[in-house]
């Protein structure tokens, strides 16, 4: 971190605020000063040249009949105008006619140009008009007045400073109260890991202080605390095992010279043997050490990265929410997808953890079945080639349209993403990702992912596949948890695969898996996802659009999904905040359609599931779920329960549309099918 710059979260968004409000502040009443000044200027000059132009129209019969006496009686008037500082009447030759103030000397009255002219000069405001009657110039009138913009500029000036120290305080007093609300769940992750670190107390614990993905990832760090302690406490008892089993073999050592000092060979193999034990102990002791070096590195690794796509978003969040900084839809959309993408980032290493957990506890449930590669290679070039493009990287991929694998498809689709990801991240401007696949001698498919890339040393390559590793980058400005390489490791090898890695330093790197090869025959057939996005259709009446039900506790969720909802425009909407007051709505009004949220107070959403199916005016309404229970378990038993389909948080928009279009068709569908029964 650069010198200068606060190193506290706290006062990072303070300084953000501040900065921001400044800013806001200064360029707006910048443009306050300068529309007062330019329509005091606009002012002054027309009334200075409306001025001149009825002068000329009171003085132009006393030019037609050469009376001065009345042109100066005109100019006199002008006492009641103190800001006009002087004035005149030129004939048609140029000549003085009348002036004023009375006696001023010809001299200081300049000559008349040609035509009429309006000029600033020495604080002054010059006007000449010319005096036209019956399309013939009689004169011309000439002005001096006072111009007063600088004095303006000095009092706008002090107003506006006023202004932006009033704002600025304002501005303080609000990021005060709003850090503690957001920053306060982080900052008691941040200090707990911090604490670990430092003591080498994994027994500590973070505090769930909310119920968002910060609460989730509380949850995910406790669960890792708790498995580094547990192993903690194993490698400590394994080393007091060994010391207490060294201490005996001495002990025993030291018996068998005393009792027969002839035994030499038995005592030098019985030495060697405690020598080995040794070895291994050493061994033991630096896997030991190195294995919770790591696991410090990490839990320092992980404070940055969660701070990283957390300070995008709760920056620009502050300022959309700041009623003192007023974005154009352009910034506000901008803001929009900063916010998105670092959620999705924080999303991102949220499930890297979850997956190693998973893994780590064989928890991970597998569904090995013959898988195409050319399909899986297709939908990983349609997800990765936006990144590609970014980073200026050409992709080049195969043509395998008869290679079949035995694999968990979606995992399969992670491993390589994973790969090509990097192959991406870690190449240079304007290079290329190559990737082939074929078929081995040993009835296995091979797929390979080259880069052009800066490439390894032999000793980062030994180092690739360990834990929290980010390959081997020392000093590298890339966004990761360094864990993304174990688990694409180890899901290859539960597909019953390997993985290795070929590098050159200057010319890149060819990262390979294996996996068995699977016959054609095996391949089941390919079933094409239709999409179904949102979209608006016409209805003749409100009253004839579909009605949804959305049962959620959370306020803001609700908004969301409203929001979502209305959008569409082809929907009429009810909400209900507990799962009691959504069957009530449900029997009262029958929905088409019903959002139901699992975890409700009293009520859970699965126990009103189950109430609306045993309800025969009810049980043909589709329910949807959406929850925060992402694991596959929990997936798998809603869906068992009896929900039409399961949509977890965070949600995707296209992902719920696309399951209310599925169940509007359901609901169709089934009302189609009771009125052929009836």
């Amino acid at each position: 971190m650069m010198r200068g710059y606060p190193k506290s979260l706290r006062l990072k968004l303070l300084a953000v605020v501040l900065l921001t409000t400044l800013v806001a502040v200064g360029i707006a009443l910048a443009a306050m000063v300068a529309y007062g000044l330019l329509a005091y200027h606009k002012t002054w000059l027309t009334d200075v040249e409306t001025q001149a132009e009825l002068l000329g129209q009171t003085t132009a019969p006393a030019l037609t009949f050469d009376d001065a006496k009345v042109a100066r009686e005109n100019l006199n008037l002008l006492r009641l105008r103190p800001q006009i500082r002087a004035a005149a009447v030129y004939d048609a030759r140029g000549a003085l006619f009348a002036t004023y103030p009375a006696g001023a000397a010809e001299s200081t009255f300049p000559k008349v140009p040609e035509g009429d002219r309006v000029q600033v000069s020495d604080r002054h405001l010059i006007v000449f008009k010319r005096i036209v009657d019956g399309g013939e110039t009689l004169g011309t009138v000439y002005l001096r007045a006072d111009y007063e913009l600088y004095d303006h500029v000095l009092d706008y000036a002090g107003i506006a400073v006023a202004v932006a120290m009033v704002a600025m305080l304002a501005a303080f007093l609000l990021s005060l109260w709003l850090q503690r609300i957001v920053t306060r769940p982080v900052l008691a992750i941040a200090q707990v890991a911090r604490e670990v670190a430092e003591q080498r107390d994994y027994s500590r614990r973070a505090k769930r202080l909310s119920d968002d993905e910060v609460g989730t990832l509380v949850d995910s760090f406790n669960d890792m605390m708790a498995e580094i302690e547990k192993r903690s406490l194993e490698n400590e008892a394994s080393i007091r095992d060994l010391a207490l089993e060294m201490n005996e073999r001495r002990l025993a050592q030291q018996e068998v010279m005393r009792l027969n000092e002839g035994l030499e060979q038995r005592v030098g193999e019985r030495t060697a043997q405690l020598e080995t034990s040794n070895r291994e102990l050493a061994l033991a002791t630096e896997a030991a050490e190195n294995a919770n070096r790591a696991k410090s590195e990490f839990l320092s690794s992980m404070s940055h990265e969660l701070r990283t796509p957390l300070n995008a978003i709760i920056g620009f969040s502050q300022l959309l929410n700041s009623d003192q900084f007023e974005p154009s839809e352009t910034k506000k959309k901008e803001f929009a997808n900063h916010i998105l993408r670092a959620g999705q980032h924080l999303l991102t290493l949220i499930n890297e953890i979850l997956d190693l957990a998973r893994i780590e506890s064989a928890n991970l449930m597998l569904s090995l079945e013959a898988t195409a590669v050319a399909d899986v290679l297709q939908e990983c070039q349609t997800m990765i080639e936006p990144a590609a493009s970014r980073r200026n990287v050409g992709m080049v991929f195969p043509q395998t349209d008869n290679l079949n694998v035995i694999a968990d498809r979606t995992r399969l689709k992670q491993v390589l993403l994973n790969l090509l990801s990097n192959a991406i991240k870690y190449n240079r401007t304007a290079g290329a990702v190559v990737v082939q696949c074929a078929a081995t001698d040993q009835d296995r498919v091979r797929i390979s992912v080259q880069d052009t890339g800066a490439g390894l040393r032999p000793d980062q390559v030994e180092a690739l596949f360990q834990p929290f590793n980010r390959l081997g980058q020392e000093g590298g400005t890339e966004e990761g948890t360094g864990i993304g390489l174990v688990v694409t490791k180890r899901l290859v090898e539960l597909m019953g695969g390997q993985i290795g890695v070929s590098s050159t330093l200057g010319l890149g790197s060819v990262f390979w898996i294996e996996l068995r090869a699977a016959p054609s025959a095996a391949l089941a057939p390919k079933v094409e996802e239709r999409q179904t996005p949102a979209r608006r259709r016409e209805e003749p009446k409100d009253g004839t659009r579909p009605m949804l039900l959305y049962v959620e506790d959370n306020p803001a969720n609700l908004r969301l999904v409203e929001e979502i909802v209305a959008a569409r425009g082809d929907l009429r909407q009810m909400s209900a905040p507990d799962a009691r007051m959504g069957i009530e709505l449900v029997r009262a009004h029958l929905p088409d359609v019903i959002l139901m949220d699992i975890n409700l107070p009293g009520l859970s959403g699965t126990e009103a599931l189950a109430i609306l199916r045993s309800d025969t005016r009810t049980t043909h309404i589709p329910v949807i779920g959406i929850t925060a229970n992402a694991m596959p378990r929990d997936i798998a038993h809603g869906l068992a329960a009896g929900f039409f389909r399961y949509v977890t948080k965070p949600i995707k928009v296209q992902e719920l549309n696309g399951a209310i279009n599925s169940a509007l068709e359901a609901a169709v569908v089934r009302r189609a099918d009771a009125g052929e029964l009836g």
